[in-house]
């Protein structure tokens, strides 16, 4: 009994204090800490948990596009993801919108981006890409009658998809979602691209700091997500990496960004890290594509987007971190009726990584509304936040 509780007790008030933590345990600023301190799991989780097929599509002998795919039945949501990331960050999503409505996903990985590989990496420009976007469903689907798609683009991807759609590359286009990107905010933002890029790490000595990284950063605020998306940004580090690694800090858990109540020690490795333990500290992780060197690309990809938005014809909704983020010509088309709107507040850049269940009700919302899909189970509309 410390000194102060036996003279609490003299006084009568001993009930009045709290007890004294155990030995061994401290207090943080929200309270008592019991037991073991708090430990989440940086590990990377199989695509396999949320696609159910992965296939190379061969435009040509040159060019060979990653998809996966989920679903068999029902429209297809065509899932176009933003610069840098890759189609795995539409992982969670796919997984949760199939269990409300009846529908295909298939996402897909730019050039220069993931596990596609083609002659021309570095060619992002939007006509290359929006081109490959149809090549790509053109060798999927060859003769066969092609179900109603509906584009589902985050960020580039979304402008993308609009250019996509505006070319008529995608025959049978039902419906259009662009997510976290308006031409307004996207071409002031740009001003300081560089400037981001340019802070985050160049290497990563495994793929668990990787992730440890993105989610204690806020790139991705969802744990989950992060685990299963991170591997498709990154790639082994070439020879000439290894030799200037001694040049470039690699990240590591030392220097995360420390959370309350959880441990700052390295992340537990799985059985399989384990056994490549010796190769993993040797040949660490960098980015996939640098995302500098297209500079070129950037006001491209942005620049008269709105309008084009806007003169879609097809049905449209835009999904936004929040309503600061529309320019002069989508806020009239907004109240013009024009599109369909949803913000979801408190997520990052990476909305539908941010906030998956959410964007998978939007999602869902938007298709049985258009009359694109049927619901499954006891699907509950949710009805548009703008």
């Amino acid at each position: 009994m410390s000194e102060l509780q036996r003279k609490a007790q003299k006084r009568g008030i001993s009930s009045m204090l709290p007890p004294m933590p155990p030995k061994g345990t401290s207090s943080g600023s929200r309270g008592l800490s019991l037991g073991q301190p708090r430990k989440r799991d940086f590990s990377q989780l199989p695509w396999s948990d949320y696609f159910h097929t992965s296939q190379d599509v061969e435009v040509d002998k040159d060019n060979v596009f990653r998809v996966y795919k989920r679903g068999t039945e029902g429209p297809v949501v065509l899932f176009l993801h933003g610069g840098g990331l890759s189609s795995l960050s539409w992982a969670v999503l796919s997984s949760l919108v199939t269990k409300s409505v009846r529908c295909q996903c298939l996402a897909m990985d730019f050039r220069g981006h993931g596990d596609t590989m083609t002659a021309n990496e570095e060619d992002l420009s939007v006509d290359t890409l929006a081109r490959d976007i149809g090549n790509v469903i053109t060798a999927l689907y060859g003769d066969e009658t092609i179900p109603p798609i509906i584009m589902v683009g985050h960020s580039m991807g979304g402008a993308i998809a609009i250019h996509a759609a505006i070319k008529y590359l995608v025959p049978s286009l039902a419906g259009l979602i662009v997510i976290d990107v308006v031409e307004g905010t996207a071409m002031e933002a740009l001003q300081g691209m560089q400037g981001f890029l340019r802070g985050r790490p160049k290497q990563f000595k495994s793929l668990e700091y990787a992730i440890e990284w993105a989610v204690k950063s806020g790139q991705i605020k969802n744990l989950e997500s992060a685990r299963v998306s991170m591997v498709g940004q990154l790639k082994r580090c070439s020879a000439e990496h290894q030799e200037a690694s001694d040049q470039v800090p690699c990240f590591s858990s030392s220097e995360a960004i420390a959370e309350e109540d959880e441990e700052q020690d390295k992340p537990k490795e799985d059985s399989s890290a384990q056994q490549s333990a010796s190769v993993s500290s040797s040949v660490p992780y960098t980015w996939r594509v640098d995302l500098s060197k297209s500079e070129a690309y950037w006001k491209g990809w942005f620049e008269g987007m709105s309008n084009l938005f806007l003169s879609c014809t097809v049905p449209k909704m835009l999904i936004i971190a929040g309503v600061n983020r529309l320019d002069r010509e989508l806020t009239v088309g907004q109240m013009q009726g024009k599109f369909w709107m949803h913000v979801l507040p408190q997520c990052g850049h990476c909305v539908h990584e941010d906030q998956p269940q959410k964007v998978a009700d939007a999602l869902a919302s938007f298709l049985v509304r258009h009359k694109l899909s049927e619901s499954l189970d006891d699907f509950d509309r949710p009805s548009p936040a703008c």
